[in-house]
């Protein structure tokens, strides 16, 4: 590699551009780290055409607004953010990280994962995402108190999705779309025990309402049901390449372990969000963002020296603080937190 062509050094490279990425930039920015967010774009934070469950932001806000005001956010306070993929992580023989992606290279002292995971869609996927086709029960829920839903898929969690769906409506279908059901003999007792009906003939035709959201489907053997929306529950899709890659261990469910603190196997390496077990939400992402910007700090901050180093170095100089670099001191200082 050319000198010209030298890799860009940061303290914190953060993967991925999404809520939990984002928090995580965030809290190392404010903590005085140099971070810089390399997101490909997308996700199923984008794909929001509302936003809900996030406290202080209104159901108006889309979630590329959402994003956004994000990117913007921990830009003003110092941080670099590049859409590009990134499409290899090594940690070199000095214990740093080198960070490919199609247009940049990077170092770092800490990685952080936040490539989150895709929802395995039907086929054909109907209707459009966000006008009757959902996939967060927690956030979604609520918009269908006492109207008729649908539940796709033919697994476990279609099941129990279905008899959940019934705390805010009673009208409940599970379509099988011609698929035999894969759950349990014990979950199908329990679901039969419920008043809800399962469906098992392929969708022929969809109906839509003036203002674009679902009216309905046409079955195969000719019937036709209203639905105001539903959900589809195939599965999830974990994008784990880059920490299998690194050799981080992954859970069961194929999602990356990590500690309390978002510290996966790999010492230096973070994984945060929808790529970690729990439930997929903005706010919970949002957490384990912010704890793992706070352990980073921990880890990484320059002051106080312990007592080995004072020994072996001296004492700490006025010279030597404050422990920022000059580049997020001078933005900062243009944000009016210094009287200088």
């Amino acid at each position: 590699m050319t000198d010209e062509h030298q890799p860009d050094s940061y303290e914190v490279v953060v993967v991925g551009g999404g809520p939990a990425g984002l928090q995580t930039a965030l809290y190392t920015t404010r903590l005085g780290h140099d971070t810089v967010v390399v997101d490909r774009g997308g996700g199923r934070a984008a794909m929001m055409l509302d936003t809900h469950n996030v406290i202080g932001v209104p159901e108006s806000v889309s979630g590329n607004e959402f994003l956004e005001t994000a990117r913007e956010q921990i830009e003003s306070y110092g941080a670099d953010v590049h859409r590009d993929l990134v499409t290899d992580v090594e940690r070199r023989p000095d214990g740093r990280f080198h960070v490919t992606a199609n247009d940049r290279e990077y170092l770092a002292d800490r990685v952080v994962l936040g490539m989150g995971f895709a929802d395995e869609r039907p086929e054909p996927p109907l209707p459009r995402t966000g006008k009757g086709l959902h996939y967060c029960l927690h956030c979604d829920a609520y918009m269908f108190v006492d109207e008729p839903v649908y539940v796709m898929g033919h697994g476990e969690s279609a099941a129990h999705v279905a008899m959940i769906m019934l705390n805010f409506t009673d009208e409940v279908d599970v379509l099988l779309r011609g698929d035999d059901p894969t759950w349990s003999d014990e979950t199908d007792r329990l679901l039969r025990a419920h008043p809800v009906d399962v469906i098992d003939d392929e969708i022929s035709g969809m109906e839509k309402r003036e203002d674009g959201w679902l009216a309905g489907f046409e079955f195969e053997d000719g019937t036709f049901r209203e639905y105001k929306g539903g959900f589809a529950m195939y599965g999830s899709d974990y994008h784990t390449d880059l920490a299998v890659d690194l050799g981080c261990e992954l859970n069961d469910d194929g999602t990356v372990a990590v500690d309390d603190a978002g510290q996966t196997s790999v010492d230096g390496v973070y994984a945060v969000g929808d790529i970690t077990q729990g439930h997929n939400q903005i706010p919970v992402a949002m957490g384990k963002g912010a704890q793992a910007g706070i352990d980073i700090h921990y880890d990484l901050r320059e002051f106080p020296k312990s007592l080995e180093e004072i020994e072996s170095e001296g004492p700490v100089g006025v010279e030597d603080v404050p422990g920022i670099s000059p580049r997020l001191r001078d933005a900062a200082r243009s944000f009016g937190t210094s009287d200088d």
